[in-house]
């Protein structure tokens, strides 16, 4: 099953269990009930939990593991666990635990991710990686190729959003396209969704797994629970095994490409359209800089300052005002319109601090 995974040859492989191992026959049960479904291809629980403030539930510690190897042998499943530091490890190995992975908040650390990397030097073992707490795609490409250079080479990647204090909706903010630039940069990189960890609820986990499948994301880890209101962390984004494997039941999964040969004759004539209005988009955008480069000429003659606050303030709110009329949201609206305000700020800069 974990060949399936780093392979990439089944889709979506999937990976469930509780935030938090509690007590033995929390985990035994979990487990059973998971395996029966069907629907499961690797048993995860956090043995350590890395908590915000002092006081909190931070994990039973190594007695877990134990729990988690019995509930493997019960039900003939691998076993994953996350790991922060060289004891971690330590301990996972002895026990024979199948796949490691590295947390939020150890990725954003790069001393950590080394001394992980430095623990695992000549080990062969599966690691998966979750992207940091913060925005930061390096830095989550760093975690991996620090893996890779201890000869690591079964690695996965898992997208589980990302920090945002002005989140209304996620726990953590998905960001989509930073998982899709990982995916892009590294094309045989296996992609995990972490649908719990992005949605902090319940119902919305189902549409968060099926964009990432429709996304071509590997496989999804979702976590379930016996008792889902009563877990000792993370209530509100667990589920029960049934309903679990209800949600996973429903997604649809869609291929990369067509099976039929006319199917694929339409979609690259559509493919084509676009092609060709992204390049006039190119050319417009060509256009509106020269005359940002112009009106910053005349600033500069005229010594006026490059940002016009009013101005501005006016212009986006103009366009987020018609954003629904084009069947647009505003937040995409918004972004655009702020990233071709600052590259024109940007052009401007340019002119007033030329020396011609």
């Amino acid at each position: 099953m974990i060949d399936q995974l780093f392979s990439k040859s089944k889709r979506p492989f999937l990976i469930s269990g509780p935030c938090s191992a509690e007590t033995e026959i929390q985990v035994l049960e979990t487990c059973s009930r998971l395996k029966n479904t069907g629907k499961v291809d690797m048993f995860r629980a956090g043995i350590w939990k890395p908590r915000t403030r002092p006081g909190s539930f931070e994990g039973v510690g190594e007695i877990g593991l134990n729990w988690l190897v019995e509930a493997r042998k019960a039900n003939n499943i691998p076993i994953c666990v996350e790991v922060a530091k060289a004891s971690h490890i330590e301990s996972c190995l002895k026990l024979g635990v199948d796949v490691l992975w590295v947390g939020a908040r150890t990725t954003a650390n790069p001393f950590s991710v080394q001394e992980i990397a430095d623990a695992l030097k000549g080990v062969n073992i599966p690691v998966m990686v979750k992207n940091p707490t913060n925005p930061d795609l390096e830095l989550w490409i760093g975690a991996i190729e620090r893996l890779r250079e201890a000869g690591l080479s079964q690695i996965a990647a898992i997208h589980r959003g990302f920090s945002f204090s002005g989140e209304k909706t996620f726990r953590n903010r998905p960001q989509w396209s930073i998982a899709i630039d990982l995916k892009t940069r590294m094309p045989e990189m296996p992609m995990i969704n972490d649908p719990s960890h992005i949605c902090g609820r319940r119902d919305l986990l189902f549409s968060v797994a099926q964009k990432a499948m429709d996304l071509n994301f590997d496989g999804l880890m979702i976590e379930a629970h016996v008792t889902p209101e009563q877990a000792w962390s993370d209530a509100a984004q667990q589920v029960t095994p049934e309903i679990y494997a209800e949600l996973v039941g429903n997604l649809v999964l869609r291929t990369e490409v067509p099976e039929r040969l006319e199917s694929i004759s339409v979609l690259e004539k559509m493919r084509k359209n676009l092609d060709l209005i992204d390049d006039e988009m190119m050319n417009l955008l060509s256009s509106r800089m020269t005359i940002s480069r112009e009106i910053g000429k005349y600033k500069k003659m005229n010594n006026i300052t490059i940002l016009q606050s009013n101005r501005w303030r006016k212009t986006l709110e103009r366009y987020v005002s018609k954003a629904s009329n084009h069947q647009l949201s505003e937040d995409f609206i918004a972004r655009f319109i702020k990233a071709i305000h600052d590259e024109s700020i940007e052009q401007q800069n340019k002119v007033l601090n030329s020396q011609t």
